[in-house]
């Protein structure tokens, strides 16, 4: 089986949008990153919700020190006004490298591979430099319990 059985199409990421833009997407398409497209429709890069969530929540010292932290580092007040003002900021300085990607007619079997060796859980699927859509772990193993029925 092929990729292009699979594949869930979302939005990308463009110059401009905001950080909410990129989270509604997100959640709608079960993905945790988009590719960001230039005006030609090109990926040129990806904003991904972890790198968001990082950059504006968690100080290196924080990430150091996970296993130790208390339970209330802080209190939800703090978190809601956080995320008023992320949601509002563009995305533009949240952008990453390009991801790593596959054609359609790449099979399961190499999506898992390559999301193994790269220590992911998703991958971009791009034809001829335009981006078709996206490929989870979770779509994969979805598709792979089909074969059980």
């Amino acid at each position: 089986m092929d990729l292009k059985s699979v594949t869930v199409p979302t939005r990308v990421a463009r110059a401009g949008m905001t950080v909410r833009q990129v989270f509604e997407e997100c959640m709608r398409a079960h993905t945790p990153g988009l590719p960001f497209c230039d005006e030609h429709g090109l990926v040129t890069g990806r904003v991904t919700l972890k790198y968001i969530l990082k950059r504006q929540y968690l100080p290196e010292h924080m990430v150091e020190m996970a296993r130790v932290l208390g339970e209330h580092v802080s209190d939800v007040e703090d978190m809601a006004l956080l995320a008023k003002q992320l949601f509002e900021n563009r995305i533009d300085s949240y952008l990453q490298r390009p991801h790593a990607s596959l054609t359609s007619a790449s099979s399961i079997v190499k999506a898992l591979a390559l999301m193994e060796k790269l220590d992911t859980g998703y991958l971009f699927v791009i034809e001829e430099g335009q981006y078709i859509g996206v490929v989870t772990l979770q779509i994969l193993g979805k598709a792979i319990l089909n074969y059980d029925h």
